[in-house]
This record gives C-alpha cells, sequence and structure tokens, in this order.
C-alpha cells in the first residue's frame, strides 16, 4: 500500500525531509550525537569521508574507520529530536521513497548514542563511562505507538514510579538496550552499567529548579541510590528511552553509552572534558566495529 505523501514527507530532492538524507548517505552502523560539534570529533578519526550533509539541526557524515563504514549524525537535543530522526532512518533503509511503498526485505540497523549525562551513583566519578541497559522514559514519545512491551518491562516501569517522586502525571515506561551493543563494549576500568532515566528537558524535567518551583521538589533527591530489580539507576539523559523503544519495535539495535559530565549527588560539574571524550569515542568505535 502506497504511503500519502503528507505522511512520508520527502524534500525536492526525493530525501527525508528532516534529516535530508538518500538512502545511498547511509552506512548500516550509525552513530548518533546530540551535538554538531561532535561529529567532525568523532570524523577526525575516519581514514576517509565519502557523505557530509546538514540540514536544520541535522550534520552528517558517512565515512570509514578501520576499513568500517560508519555514519555519524547529530540528532540535537530530545526525544522529539529521536522520534523524527530513528523513523527517517528507518524510512530510508526500509521504504522505497520512489513507490512510497514499505519493502518486502527490511534491513536491521546498528544504531549507538554517544552523549553526555548526569551521574545518579554518589562513588561514580565524573568522566565515568555510563553504559545503559535499559531506559525509563519520563517523556511520552513512545505512548504514541502500538509497541508491545513484556511483561518485564511493564512490571519494571511500574516499579520505577513506585520508588521514586515524580510528577502525577507523568507514566513512565522502559526499554530495553540491545544486548548486541551492550554486550560488544570490553570491560574498562572507567565502565559502568545500570539504567537510565530520560527527560523531555533538561531544567524543571530534570529537577532543576531557577526561577520556576518544581511540582516535584524532592524528584533529583529520590533518584540517589536507586536500584529497580538489582540494577543500578545510574544516569540521566534526554534522548535514550525513544530511541531504544522505536528502535527495537522497528527491528534495529540501539545502545547509548555517556560520559558522565555531572554528578547529581554531589552537585560536581566538569567543565571541559574533550580529551576525555575523545578516548571514550576511540573505545565505541573500536567496539561498534567489532559487532
Amino acid at each position: 500500500m502506497k504511503i500519502p505523501s503528507s505522511e512520508l514527507v520527502l524534500n525536492n530532492l526525493g530525501e527525508v525531509y528532516h534529516l535530508g538524507l538518500a538512502p545511498s548517505d547511509l552506512a548500516s552502523k550509525i552513530i548518533l550525537v546530540g551535538d554538531q560539534g561532535r561529529v567532525q570529533q568523532i570524523g577526525q578519526f575516519f581514514s576517509s569521508i565519502r557523505v557530509k550533509k546538514n540540514h536544520r539541526e541535522f550534520y552528517t557524515i558517512t565515512g570509514t574507520y578501520k576499513g568500517i563504514e560508519i555514519t555519524v549524525l547529530s540528532t540535537g537535543i530530545g526525544t522529539d529530536n529521536i522520534d523524527i530522526v530513528i523513523n527517517e532512518l528507518d524510512a530510508l533503509v526500509n521504504i522505497d521513497l520512489q513507490k512510497k511503498e514499505i519493502k518486502s526485505n527490511q534491513t536491521q540497523l546498528q544504531l549507538l548514542r554517544i552523549g553526555t549525562c548526569g551521574i545518579f551513583q554518589k562513588d561514580i566519578p565524573l568522566h565515568s563511562y555510563l553504559l545503559s541497559l535499559g531506559a525509563f522514559g519520563l517523556d511520552n514519545v513512545a505512548h504514541f505507538y502500538d509497541i508491545t512491551n513484556s511483561q518485564h518491562s511493564i512490571l519494571l516501569a511500574a516499579q520505577f514510579k513506585r520508588q521514586v517522586e515524580l510528577p502525577s502525571a507523568i507514566e513512565p515506561y522502559f526499554g530495553y538496550a540491545s544486548e548486541k551493543i551492550i554486550n560488544s563494549f570490553p570491560k574498562h576500568v572507567n565502565l559502568h552499567l545500570g539504567y537510565t532515566v530520560t527527560s523531555s528537558g533538561f531544567y524543571g524535567p530534570q529537577g532543576r529548579s531557577l526561577r520556576l518551583n518544581l511540582k516535584s521538589k524532592e524528584m533529583k533527591s529520590s533518584f540517589e541510590n536507586q536500584n529497580i530489580d538489582g540494577v543500578n539507576i545510574i544516569n540521566f539523559e534526554m534522548e535514550s528511552s525513544a530511541l531504544f523503544s522505536l528502535s527495537a519495535a522497528l527491528g534495529h539495535h540501539a545502545g547509548t553509552i555517556c560520559l558522565g559530565i555531572a554528578n547529581r549527588i554531589t552537585n560536581e560539574f566538569s567543565t571541559d572534558y574533550t580529551s576525555e571524550m575523545d578516548q571514550l569515542i576511540l573505545y565505541s568505535l573500536d567496539s561498534f566495529i567489532n559487532l
């Protein structure tokens, strides 16, 4: 069945509307970053780059690292942008854009988010690597889709809601990261594994109050040293819940590894982490190409 032009929106070059990309621009291994500048930070380690494109906040390169082709794409900030990115990446490989029909043979992408985050465990130092096993979503993106959640993920979300303080209108959901991606990362002295909390904003939705009062004044402190079903909640960021849930529902592998640049429990913040991010990028690239 043909998808209407109002639903699968393309630009005048036949590229997906927001990303400004054509199917030939993509590798099957894709690194997602929030910051446009981090695209070039990763690209500095490539031996060659064959694609450079940008549209709006979405900057893309496709190049080669140790003989493996990888696409790097900036998503901008937040789960709303992840909704755009995952749907358009999937369309590039699994929909015939000329015929506007879903392909009979589906392509599986490998998606790795490399980002920064806040830490929720007092004993995890700044500049640690935080690898997500799954993410609790305080956003609403996944609620708009007819996604079948496992019974265990439903129970985890319910336990999370009981244990932490949230505004009453928030209905958290839980999405697993891909085990295939998690298992690709070897042991590292800086590596910590656990659950992530994904919020829809940086200030109030992450328990920060400047001039506006919060409905849940103890939300941030309620996350301290929490674990859910024996797994620690280790960090707070703004993309992974939608990334995991939508990718899994579409048949793709997705994971997130972040550099901890703030400890929300000890109130520490790193203002200069360029070299530490370079090291995380190299560790992640070497892990990602071995998938």
